[in-house]
């Protein structure tokens, strides 16, 4: 259910079971301010349903928001990690009006085209491919710096100058001024930009205001809602970045019901520091993976961005849960590319962006470092294989092979074998 099924359009339509003036959703009541989009749908003469928010409210009642704006947690509980329900209608599965089937109905399904695969709508590369999907999660990450933020914009820009809404939920402290000067230099439509029906940007104060964004939207319905970025959405929770299970709470609370709006929901994230984590895709836990509806891009620079120079980026395709994008992309590669994002820089501040379709090249693999060579060269006896150098070492597969391919590069030898690194069994006669 989303909020249009609990707003009532008939002033005389009974509202339902109404909840005494101390249980109306998240501890608001005529003294206390209310949500945004309760406020909004009052003025526009609707009565709101709240028996459905009660049970909701008794599990996350515990914080609210005093007059003046400032959110304090009531007694009893310290931490935001003790809410068991959020309290934003959107931000839960939907609730079922009596008598409506749970199951979904298969024969609309094959009366329709609901059977027709997903395809990327956001982001055209200069072929017509797309790169992300709608009413998905999608993931963009890197390291820092490496475009990722840029490609996001690019993807807002996209959107309003084809007359449709973007939402930046704000949360890595880039600021209003640098990211909507960043937007004007792309050449978003300025008009747009001004106009709160086509475009909006936040940066939340804490998880309840996110939350209240996050039921908003479930009106509002972004095409694109860029999340920037899941290393601090977490912790705006009090959860921790590591934990499976706080990974998915919060991507139940937030990721989730954005994507149910039918948005575009491109959520920034960074990658971790372990080179045997590296090769994975996001720092954090293995949950976030498993959680992308969409397209999981990996982006690495290519052309520092540089103000005034421009810049570019590899992008490759780190999981493509639809096959929609990784079928117009080379085969062969495990991560193979996606194209490459190039920003163009001209005079007086202005940016161009494409997205080029890929030409053969992708990212150069990342430098091996000094200690796994060290590490690879200690040895005794060197290793044979690269399952001999895994098991010795304890590492993955992956950092072995990378490590032992360097070393061998630069001269070493492989027991029983010439000068020139092949494998046992393969040396010249």
């Amino acid at each position: 259910m989303t909020m249009a099924d609990v707003l009532s359009t008939d002033p005389n339509e009974p509202p339902g079971i109404s909840p005494e003036p101390d249980i109306l959703l998240d501890g608001w009541s005529n003294s206390r301010p209310k949500p945004p989009w309760v406020v909004d749908a009052e003025m526009n003469g609707h009565t709101i349903d709240w028996s459905n928010f009660v049970d909701l409210h008794r599990k996350f009642g515990n914080e609210s928001r005093e007059p003046g704006g400032n959110r304090t947690p009531k007694t009893g509980r310290s931490k935001p990690s003790d809410l068991q329900e959020p309290a934003v209608p959107g931000s839960v599965p939907p609730l079922r009006e009596p008598g409506t089937a749970k199951y979904v109905d298969i024969g609309a399904l094959l009366d329709g085209s609901g059977l027709e695969s997903l395809k990327p709508v956001v982001l055209k590369r200069n072929d017509g491919c797309r790169l992300f999907y709608a009413g998905q999660v999608n993931n963009v990450f890197g390291d820092p710096e490496s475009g990722k933020t840029w490609v996001c914009l690019a993807a807002v820009v996209e959107a309003l100058h084809a007359g449709l809404r973007s939402l930046i939920i704000d949360l890595d402290h880039n600021g209003a001024v640098a990211t909507i000067a960043r937007l004007v230099a792309l050449g978003a439509p300025e008009v747009a930009l001004r106009d709160q029906t086509r475009f909006r940007y936040i940066e939340p104060e804490d998880h309840l205001e996110l939350l209240e964004v996050v039921g908003d939207m479930g009106i509002w319905e972004p095409t694109v809602a860029v999340v920037d970025s899941i290393g601090e959405l977490l912790p705006l929770f009090g959860f921790n970045s590591n934990s499976a299970d706080d990974f998915t709470s919060v991507h139940t609370r937030v990721l989730k019901p954005l994507a149910r709006s039918g948005a575009c929901v491109l959520a920034v994230d960074h990658l971790a520091k372990g080179q045997d984590s590296r090769t994975q895709g996001p720092g954090g836990t293995a949950a976030k993976r498993r959680a992308i509806g969409g397209v999981s891009m990996r982006v690495k620079v290519k052309e520092p961005f540089t103000p005034g120079k421009g810049g570019s980026a590899y992008l490759s395709v780190n999981k493509d849960r639809h096959g929609g994008l990784r079928q117009h992309c080379p085969t062969g590669d495990p991560e193979p590319s996606a194209g490459l994002f190039v920003l163009y820089a001209f005079t007086d501040g202005i940016l161009e962006w494409e997205v080029k379709a890929p030409d053969g090249t992708s990212a150069p693999a990342d430098a091996v470092p000094s200690d796994d060579l060290a590490a690879i060269a200690a040895l005794d006896p060197p290793p044979a294989t690269v399952e001999d150098a895994r098991q010795r070492l304890g590492w993955q597969k992956q950092r072995a092979g990378r490590a032992l391919k360097a070393w061998r590069e630069k001269g070493a030898s492989v027991p029983g074998s010439r000068s020139g690194g092949t494998e046992p069994g393969t040396a010249d006669e």
